[in-house]
């Protein structure tokens, strides 16, 4: 399994309407990809316009080509990009040990 982190900086004031889009477009656009697992979204407690999305794909391929490359993609980014001050930072890991 990988795990794709996006850090996530959204414009002052927009929290509960982002939250709801967020909320919506996971639900409806990228529980329909391919190798999708599951996701959480942590909100910043510092930087309320900050918040960490993680979102579990079978593999890597399943995000960087399955879903990046797709109009699932596009209806994401029309859902949850305008609330976004900066593109996001997106990284991907592996589990190395589970307790």
């Amino acid at each position: 399994m990988i795990l794709e982190l996006a850090d996530i900086r959204i414009k002052p004031g927009q929290q509960t309407e982002f939250e709801q889009a967020i909320e919506m477009g996971l639900k409806t656009v990228i529980a329909r990809a391919k190798g999708f697992q599951g996701a959480k979204v942590n909100h910043g407690i510092e930087s309320p316009d900050r918040y960490v999305l993680q979102i579990f794909w079978d593999t890597l391929e399943d995000h960087t080509i399955g879903f990046r490359e797709s109009p699932l993609f596009t209806e994401w980014r029309a859902i949850v990009g305008p609330f976004f001050a900066a593109p996001p930072s997106v990284e991907h890991f592996e589990l190395t040990y589970k307790s």
